[in-house]
This record gives C-alpha cells, sequence and structure tokens, in this order.
C-alpha cells in the first residue's frame, strides 16, 4: 500500500518561497503595497509618541507650575484693573515661589529709527517688566543682560525674539539704540523664545520705574506670572483672585499656560486617528494587490499545479503552498514597512530633536495586520488551486 504524501513545515516554506522566486518583479511591487501601508501605520504612532515623547521633555523642563493672573472685566462689562499692591499679596500665598509681573503699555510703540511711521508698529508690544519676571517665566537671555536694579530706572530695554528679528538687532550693544516712546533706549539685551509666555516674545520690556517716570505707565499690573509648588497647583489656583484682588475676586482671570500645549497635545492624538485610518486604507490596498499577485499566479502556474497533482500532491499542500507564498509575500512587505517606519521616525524625531520612540505594540501590530492579510488574500487563490483536478490543469497548458 502506498504511503500517504507528506509535506512537512520547511518544505511548504521552500516550496512557497520557490513561487516568489520566479515572479521577483511582480512580488516586488505587491511586496511593496504591504510595506507602504505598514510604514505609514509605524510612522503615524511613531511620529505622534515621538512629538508627545518631546511636548513632556519640554513641559518638564519648563514646568506646568506656572500661573497667570489677568484682570477681567466689572459686572458692567468694563476693563478692570488688578490693585497696585497684587503682586506682594500674591507672593503671601504659602506654595507660591515667585510671583512677577508685567503691564502692557498700548499707546507705547518701539521702532527701529525715528523716521519709521508712527503706524507701522510691527505688531510689537512694549511691556513694563519687573527686574525678577525672567526667573518666574522660565525665560533666558540669548545675548546681553537681564533688567536689574542698577538700570532698571534708564532708558534700557530689552528685545523678545521676535521682536529682535524684526527690528533687525541681532545682538545687543551699549552703543545699539531703538526709538521707544518717543526717545530712544539702549538695548541691553535679547531673549530666547519663552514658550510659556509667547507674548513676551514680540515684546520689548523696559524697567517698571523708567515706565512710570516717562512713558506715562500708571503702576497697575496687568499680568501676574507665578510660580508655585507642582503638588500646590490645584490649590494656589483657587485662591489666586481672591488674593490678587480681594474686593473683586470675580473680576480677575487665571489660567495656566502650559495648558495650551496640553490641548495641543490632544489634537494632535486627534490627527493621529485621522492619520492612522488613512495608513489603514494603504494596508488595504496593498492587501488588494497580494490578492492580485496570488489569482494570478494560480492561473499562470496551471501546469505547475497539475504536474504537481499528478505527482501525488493533495488537494492539502497546494492550499498550503499558495497560502504559504501569500504569507510570505505578506510577511516580507511588513517586515520591510517595519523597518522603513522605525527608520523615517527616527530621521524625523532627530531633525525636530525630538527623542524617538516607536511603540512595540505598533511594530508588532503592523505585522500581525499583514499575516491576517496575508491569510485573507491567499484563501481564495489557495482554494481554486486546490480545485483544479491534474487533468483539467495539464489539459489548460
Amino acid at each position: 500500500m502506498t504511503a500517504p504524501s507528506r509535506l512537512l513545515p520547511r518544505d511548504v516554506l521552500r516550496v512557497g518561497a520557490a513561487g516568489l522566486r520566479t515572479r521577483p518583479l511582480r512580488v516586488f511591487l505587491s511586496a511593496l503595497g504591504i510595506a507602504i501601508g505598514i510604514a505609514a501605520m509605524v510612522c503615524v504612532v511613531g511620529i505622534a509618541s515621538s512629538s508627545r515623547a518631546g511636548l513632556d521633555r519640554q513641559l518638564a523642563a519648563l514646568g506646568t507650575n506656572l500661573l497667570r493672573v489677568e484682570p477681567g472685566q466689572t459686572i458692567h462689562g468694563d476693563a478692570s484693573h488688578l490693585p497696585a499692591e497684587a503682586v506682594d499679596m500674591v507672593r503671601r500665598i504659602g506654595p507660591v515661589e515667585s510671583a512677577s509681573a508685567t503691564a502692557r503699555l498700548p499707546d507705547v510703540h518701539v521702532f527701529r529709527s525715528d523716521k519709521v511711521g508712527q503706524g507701522e508698529t510691527g505688531n510689537l508690544t512694549v511691556f513694563a517688566a519687573r527686574n525678577d519676571l525672567l526667573d518666574t517665566v522660565g525665560g533666558s537671555l540669548a545675548s546681553g543682560a537681564w533688567l536689574n536694579p542698577a538700570i532698571e530706572k534708564f532708558p534700557a530695554v530689552v528685545l523678545g525674539a521676535a521682536a529682535a528679528q524684526r527690528l533687525s538687532v541681532t545682538r545687543a550693544t551699549p552703543d545699539l539704540k531703538v526709538w521707544l516712546g518717543g526717545q530712544w533706549f539702549t538695548v541691553v539685551g535679547i531673549l530666547h523664545p519663552v514658550p510659556l509666555t509667547p507674548e513676551l516674545d514680540y515684546g520689548a520690556l523696559v524697567g517698571w520705574p523708567v515706565a512710570v517716570a516717562q512713558l506715562r505707565f500708571d503702576g497697575f499690573p496687568v499680568t501676574i506670572y507665578t510660580r508655585t509648588r507642582d503638588e500646590s497647583v490645584i490649590a494656589v489656583k483657587g485662591v489666586l483672585a481672591r488674593t490678587a484682588n480681594p474686593e473683586h475676586p470675580n473680576e480677575v482671570q487665571v489660567s495656566r499656560p502650559s495648558d495650551a500645549l496640553t490641548a495641543k497635545q490632544a489634537a494632535d492624538a486627534t490627527l493621529t486617528a485621522l492619520l492612522l485610518g488613512l495608513g489603514a486604507v494603504a494596508l488595504l490596498v496593498g492587501g488588494v494587490g497580494v490578492a492580485n499577485t496570488m489569482v494570478i499566479s494560480v492561473l499562470e502556474r496551471r501546469a505547475e499545479i497539475g504536474l504537481r497533482r499528478s505527482l501525488g500532491a493533495t488537494r492539502r499542500h497546494i492550499r498550503l503552498q499558495f497560502l504559504a507564498e501569500s504569507l510570505l509575500l505578506s510577511g516580507l512587505g511588513g517586515t520591510g514597512g517595519a523597518v522603513l517606519g522605525i527608520g523615517v521616525t527616527t530621521a524625523y524625531a532627530s531633525y525636530q530633536d525630538w527623542p524617538a520612540v516607536v511603540p512595540p505594540w505598533a511594530s508588532a501590530g503592523g505585522l500581525a495586520a499583514t499575516l491576517i492579510i496575508g491569510v485573507c488574500a491567499g484563501i481564495y487563490p489557495a482554494w481554486r488551486a486546490a480545485r483544479l483536478s491534474p487533468t483539467e490543469a495539464l489539459a489548460a497548458t
């Protein structure tokens, strides 16, 4: 009695690989479709994760314990203002580590020259600033010096990063002056961008005393920046309004600048979901390409199927052969796509100065998806190939 034909797992893989080697260009193009879909999914997840890691690192460096206090409106809808002693009262809150203030001077403008028209402000703002502001908001100097007790009474100005660029100022030097409020002010410093207080980037900051003495400043703070202990942010936020303006706490607005960055992170998460959908569509297109390749392969290889059947291969063997080809083809594309996605994510994260983060589940999920697609794409061609009888397959050639 003849022993039944057997096909070991390694034989299935070898036969499947041999079938792919006979059509290298078609296999490459089909695998490329899968690879593009997997790379798109890995890149979307990886870049989003790297962006979040970069934002978390930025927040850790800047601190999420900065609170902003500003005047709101009276019950009659008029503009309110904070008391002159508001900063000192805020400093008395136990967990508060530091507090400082700025005041916008709406009728004062800064120009590079006294020949510039008064309407051409460049959207720059002049602020009166306390000399302890820089440490409170976490800012740093790109050039020169910050306001201090020795110079805050004199016509000296520190420019924000964007303001310096618009005024064509690259370095702070003793002989460099700008036209501010109808008189010359010496540029003593230039700031780096301040992420938590971007309004300062477009500002020209002068000392509190000189603003009162020479720029008709009334002395009322407009924005109070408060740095508190991390574990006490919520508690301090709850009492800031009553402390800054005890008579009219309802006329005070309290915000947390880092919440804007957190909201940006949430928006990025929504965009990630959309892009993942696009990656899934690309993956589906790749799966259709694999199915198309396998169906055509069955039509082209009828003679091979008939010969193998006549030599003893069973329908099960034929099904396994074509399923193996489909899985190998999908696996090849999935592996290439995962490697490509990781490479692109790493390169882009390095360009953006983010930590490169690709969650393991993204690569593993992508490979699992390709195998599922390989099975789905190979079922019909394998079933169709297995249905061919030896005589029918040989006769068709």
